[in-house]
């Protein structure tokens, strides 16, 4: 009975690995094609008949029978592919069974037939339950007896059926049913990775999309932008994930005045990109329809306490530039104070921070000012640019922010924000940054006319 047990488990394990190996690869869905119903029919039953040709042949005779696990073809194939299927595979398995001969020949190929058809007629209408190991191996357990039953009506002279039956039957049933249990768990196995990998496609493909339209939303902003030659603008935004919560916005408010904004929106990914959405619409649209600034931003903050079921925040620098006489009025809510540069130095603008936005209704906002000197640069900035870490978890900090804006005032927006991207770059040295960076970046150059 040893030797019975180990030429089984030996061959059950090579169509273990080869079933598993078929199924978490991707040439085999290609193959079967499971939407096309009777291409996966005749798929599943091929390959079941393969595993039960290779379960014949590397079988061993017992006084005229053949001992294998030939079966667990047709169970496979009517498991995945329906009772079709596992006719289908019990035939092929059967036929080839037929041609090594024997006194159970005949009797192989009604029990392997019926095998087949019977796992895909249970297996179609209770497939949930066939998965559960416990069914799964009562359901195989039940089907090598009805195997050994046949033998013992259809094989003559009965003494001879029965005694090979004594023979075999708890290492037949046994192995045959612990294999069908094994394979099911397989192959529940991976179809649960397969969909769990095309999930994941999914949602990849969808956060891309996603990245798509959230940078659509912001101003596109190039070298003619925003059409005026006293103004010099550049802007850059990289999420830490597909998609973040920081946001940048420049939008003329009449014809001679022009808004600035950035913010930062606490949290990452899907949820920060929508409320960073509904935040730079909503400001655009009170500081554009609102006169007084002050007033503008405490109604884009009543708004968003008003849409803020999830309880997120938004740190922001709102400002308004006179392009003609040069005059930044501002307010800071909660947000990291810009760097000025101005004849060769740096240097951060004083600003008397408010509480952040969509934190707490009816909350005020004092507005503060400064004038521009022709040339002046002002560079808006998220904490993504000061919290950048290097492997060591140093931040890179406002001090080095500082220092290489210096003696930089020559520099372009642009040719800034490369400067700064590079800095930070070298200093995390590839170190994965858990935050959205986002800068903002304008210089006022009036014509001699318009200063006078």
């Amino acid at each position: 009975m040893s030797m019975i047990f180990s030429r089984m488990i030996g061959t059950l394990a090579v169509i273990l690995v080869v079933s598993a190996f078929i199924g978490s690869s991707d040439v085999w869905p290609k193959i079967a094609k499971p939407d096309k119903k009777w291409n996966y029919i005749l798929a599943t039953g091929l390959l079941g008949g393969v595993f039960g040709i290779y379960g014949n042949i590397s079988g061993f005779d017992l006084n005229g029978a053949v001992i294998s696990v030939r079966d667990m073809g047709p169970m496979l194939a009517g498991f995945t592919g329906g009772p079709l299927g596992g006719l289908l595979a019990g035939l092929i398995a059967g036929v080839h069974r037929l041609t090594i001969g024997g006194i159970t020949a005949r009797a192989c190929v009604v029990a392997t037939c019926s095998i087949g058809l019977i796992c895909g007629f249970v297996s179609k209408k209770w497939r949930s339950r066939v998965l559960r190991p416990l069914f799964a191996l009562l359901l195989s357990a039940a089907m090598e007896v009805l195997h050994l039953g046949i033998v013992l009506v259809m094989v003559k002279p009965f003494e001879t059926a029965l005694d090979i039956v004594l023979q075999i039957a708890v290492p037949f049933i046994l192995v045959n049913s612990l294999g069908f249990v094994l394979m099911i768990l397989i192959m529940s196995y991976t179809e649960k990775q397969r969909n769990m990998a095309l999930e994941r496609n999914r949602l990849q493909s969808e956060l891309e999309v996603a990245n798509v339209i959230q940078h659509s939303l912001l101003p596109l902003i190039g070298e003619s932008y925003p059409g005026r030659r006293d103004l010099d603008v550049a802007a850059y935004m990289e999420a830490a994930k597909a998609v973040g919560g920081d946001f940048y916005d420049v939008f003329f408010v009449d014809q001679n005045r022009l808004a600035f904004v950035i913010g930062d929106v606490s949290g990452k990914g899907i949820p920060a990109a929508l409320f960073m959405a509904s935040s730079k619409n909503i400001l655009q649209s009170c500081v554009r329809d609102i006169p007084n600034l002050q007033e503008a931003v405490e109604t884009a903050n009543n708004a968003l306490c008003a849409r803020n079921e999830a309880e997120m925040f938004v740190t922001a620098w709102i400002g308004i530039l006179d392009c003609l006489s040069g005059e930044l009025r501002f307010i800071s809510a909660g947000h990291n104070p810009p760097v000025l540069m101005r004849k060769q130095s740096s240097e951060f603008l004083r600003v008397k921070n408010c509480f952040v936005l969509a934190g707490m209704e009816h909350m005020k906002y004092r507005e503060q000012s400064v004038r521009l000197e022709k040339g002046d640069l002002l560079c808006l900035y998220t904490d993504g640019v000061t919290e950048a870490e290097d492997r060591s978890h140093q931040l890179f900090g406002e001090a080095r922010l500082q220092k290489c804006l210096e003696n930089r005032s020559d520099c372009s927006p642009a040719q800034i924000i490369e400067v700064v991207k590079r800095e930070i770059d070298g200093f995390i040295n590839g170190n994965s940054q858990f935050d959205d960076m986002t800068m903002l970046c304008f210089r006022w150059q009036p014509e001699d006319s318009a200063e006078g």
